[in-house]
């Protein structure tokens, strides 16, 4: 019998070219650039987005009859100053001013302060009935607002508070969106492991909180007093039932604006752009809070 033969050694495959890390890098990894089709769809956005602001400051400069000519100007006039001082003298917008920054400032600091309290004790305390009392915060949510004006008046008239700012800051100093708001920004950001430590150096609830809790939520805190600001801000419907045209806030003092047989809507724009610079004082303030928090969000996720 003829022996088999040995079946041919194979050459070892010459080796492959060395590729960069660069290449085996993942798509994660690596830096993205945009085309010029994105850069102009950014532009796009930003333009349109900033174009109404623009048209308040074009409004607030010009005549009323400026803004009824067609095409209308699109360029800032020189009546920006004089219908400041119409503003002034139709309506007191002075103290519009200081009432809706005392309203506003208030119901900001006390939700963002009880909300992030009640966040804290949802996200990482326990106690009974936790889970029911969570349910029943988030349910209030789906209630309308309107439904509770007629006995909350009741209530602040009982009080002898109408036409006084406590009738619109105590209903608001917490809320039900911002207690879930914390509870769920604690809940990814704040380690179990911190608070075990804490417990172990003797640190009691309150130290723990103020010392551990208020540092890591300061970005979620920053989020939910803008967004709470802005709220308070902007709210019209409560204050002009529960206050008078003499102690208003700005959203009720800028009905007086413009009257007469013809609307002025450059008047009522130059008393709106007052009311919107506060906003943006307070987005410059705590811009670099909310980014910071959305990017460390980024990287957690």
């Amino acid at each position: 019998m003829t022996a088999l033969a040995d079946p041919p050694l194979s050459r070892p495959a010459p080796d492959a070219p060395a590729r960069s890390p660069r290449r085996r890098r993942s798509g994660a990894g690596r830096t993205m650039r945009g085309g010029k089709l994105a850069y102009a769809f950014l532009v796009v956005a930003v333009l349109v987005s900033a174009f109404p602001f623009y048209w308040t400051v074009v409004a607030a400069s010009r005549s009323n009859a400026d803004l009824a000519q067609v095409p209308p100007a699109l360029l800032p006039g020189p009546n920006l100053l004089r219908n400041f001082e119409a503003v002034v003298e139709e309506a007191d917008i002075g103290k519009a001013l200081l009432n809706s920054l005392v309203v506003s400032g208030s119901i900001t600091l006390g939700t963002v302060l009880c909300c992030t309290l009640a966040g804290f004790a949802f996200a990482k305390l326990r106690f009974r009935g936790r889970g029911a009392l969570l349910g029943i915060t988030v349910g209030t949510m789906m209630i309308p607002p309107q439904l509770g004006v007629i006995p909350l008046f009741m209530l602040i008239a009982e009080l002898q508070w109408v036409n006084q700012l406590q009738a619109v800051i105590l209903p608001g100093l917490v809320s039900a969106f911002g207690v879930f708001f914390m509870r769920q920004y604690l809940v990814q950001s704040l380690p179990d492991e911190l608070i075990e430590a804490a417990r172990v150096d003797g640190a009691s609830t309150a130290r723990i909180f103020w010392s551990i809790v208020v540092p890591i939520a300061r970005p979620g805190m920053a989020v939910l007093g803008l967004l709470t600001f802005m709220a308070a801000w902007n709210d019209f419907f409560w204050p002009v039932v529960a206050l008078s045209s003499s102690e208003p806030t700005v959203q009720v003092a800028l009905r007086q604006l413009g009257g007469g047989y013809v609307n002025d809507q450059s008047v009522i724009m130059a008393g709106t752009l007052l009311g919107t610079l506060p906003v943006l004082l307070v987005f410059g303030l705590l811009g670099r809070q909310i980014v910071g928090g959305i990017m460390q969000g980024a990287v957690k996720g």
